[in-house]
């Protein structure tokens, strides 16, 4: 949470527009409710949402979107229930992949390299089992992995806990292929998935893994910036076509 709130401090924003760092669960009084109230007691009318997780394969992606209105039915059942709100939703994508993540991802395991051309990076998310969820998991990180390997010049794979393929993809390159593996985890903050979750689905094998997850990073600040300003120049622009 500290680290959300701090690369949020750091948008460069116009003075004029409020910001509010909302949560799904558990953080008291600063739920997505607690947001939407707050910034529509402030008057707003239309709500730039970025939705801050590293996968559109996310189901909470899908709920979230779902109770804001964004969609008229969550691909999944859930039980989040449409927030209370007046004004219009503007929703952004979640990071999926480009060079922002890819950089980030690199950042974090560049210590971890000594040989690149005997080396693997092999990035791990969270993935799903739900259909149509993995495969918005599978293509997001396949393609992050295809700019993670472009920008950091060493081979780059990717495997999911969910379904698992974690363990067959690290054998593969160390037993079969000679490489050495680097675990990258294609998580935002620390926590159980990225210090228990992996090193035991890789129980056995030989991998160099931190555990650095993505967060703090100043690129995620970046990122927000450029997503702020895609979804304010669609406000103006259709603020222009109404006005027509």
């Amino acid at each position: 949470m500290e680290q959300v709130d701090q690369a949020v401090a750091k948008l460069h924003l116009p003075e004029e527009i409020p910001v509010e760092v909302s949560f799904l669960e558990t953080v008291k009084e600063r739920l997505i409710q607690n947001g939407i109230d707050h910034l529509e007691a402030l008057g707003v009318t239309d709500i730039l949402v970025i939705p801050l997780f590293v996968s559109s394969g996310s189901t909470h992606v899908d709920e979230i979107s779902y109770a804001l209105g964004v969609k008229d039915a969550p691909d999944k059942e859930t039980d989040l229930k449409p927030f209370r709100m007046k004004a219009r939703v503007h929703f952004g994508s979640p990071l999926d992949d480009g060079e922002d993540v890819a950089r980030m991802v690199w950042d974090k395991v560049r210590p971890l390299s000594a040989d690149p051309a005997r080396e693997v990076i092999l990035l791990v998310g969270h993935g799903s089992v739900h259909n149509g969820f993995f495969q918005r998991w599978e293509q997001g990180i396949s393609s992050l992995a295809r700019t993670v390997q472009s920008v950091s010049g060493i081979i780059t794979d990717h495997a999911l806990l969910n379904p698992e393929s974690v363990y067959d993809k690290a054998a593969y390159w160390n037993q079969e292929r000679g490489h050495d593996v680097i675990v990258a985890p294609l998580f935002l903050s620390s926590g159980y998935f990225t210090s228990h979750i992996i090193p035991k689905r890789l129980q056995g094998l030989e991998y160099r893994y931190s555990g650095d997850p993505l967060l703090p990073h100043p690129l995620l600040t970046s990122w927000m910036d450029r997503q702020v300003r895609e979804l304010l120049q669609s406000v103006q622009k259709q603020a222009r076509s109404s006005h027509r």
